[in-house]
């Protein structure tokens, strides 16, 4: 029975090996051995830049060859999707503005903490809270870490840092805006969330950095990430 068990045995596992070989397709099947998280997101985010010069290349190939179609239609619809350039934030704006910075608490008193430090850091709410106040305010532009926002941007938190077109960035979190000073101070001041974060900022206890800053210049580049969509789709 043993005799044609074995090569039984050893022709499923040769089998599952290669499968497992063939879906990992080099990479660990198992996430959880992956013990170096900032390193796997570092490797991520050089993944996601080569992937991002790879498409801009390609987007300037594809305008470049759409410019040289002689029809109508087309120069027609290249009118349109040029005005709405500007809007979608693949314009840079430039202007008068304000710069808000949020920052963890100082060391010594996240070390001094004994109960729950999550008052202590900034998180991914946070820094939303400050951008829709800002587009609240009117802004026409609005940046983190110097990264353009659009409406598709997603700020997601990995660690201790966060996500911004797929680069972590550590705190501290520098958000600028362009648009009317007034406005935009009136509507980060008359924010609920915001209030509540700054009266924890003025508490020794927590000490949660901020920093509002009026700038002549603010200096929004033109958002250059990718522009398709990933949804969900209904199963059939």
């Amino acid at each position: 029975m043993w005799r044609i068990g074995t090569p039984v045995v050893v022709l499923v596992c040769g089998t599952l090996f290669v499968v497992s070989a063939q879906s990992s397709e080099g990479t660990d099947l198992r996430p959880g051995r992956y013990d170096d998280l900032a390193g796997l997101v570092d490797a991520e985010a050089d993944r996601y830049e080569n992937l991002g010069d790879e498409v801009s290349t390609l987007t300037d190939e594809v305008a470049e060859l759409s410019s040289q179609v002689e029809d109508d239609a087309v120069r027609r619809l290249q009118a349109e999707v040029e005005k709405l350039r500007d809007p979608a934030g693949l314009v840079e704006h430039t202007g008068p503005g304000v710069q808000v910075t949020l920052s963890d608490a100082p060391d010594e008193v996240i070390d001094a903490a004994s109960g729950d430090k999550k008052l202590l850091v900034v998180h991914q709410q946070d820094i939303q809270a400050v951008v829709n106040a800002l587009w609240k305010g009117g802004a026409s532009a609005v940046t983190v870490q110097g990264q353009r926002l659009i409406s598709t941007t997603g700020i997601k938190c990995e660690g201790n840092s966060v996500l911004l077109q797929g680069e972590p960035y550590p705190q501290p979190y520098v958000i600028e805006a362009v648009g009317d000073q007034g406005r935009l101070t009136r509507a980060v001041d008359a924010d609920e969330y915001l209030q509540i974060y700054r009266e924890q900022s003025e508490d020794p206890d927590i000490a949660i950095g901020w920093d509002f800053d009026l700038a002549d210049e603010v200096i929004a580049p033109a958002y250059d990430g990718l522009l398709d969509l990933s949804y969900a789709q209904e199963l059939r």
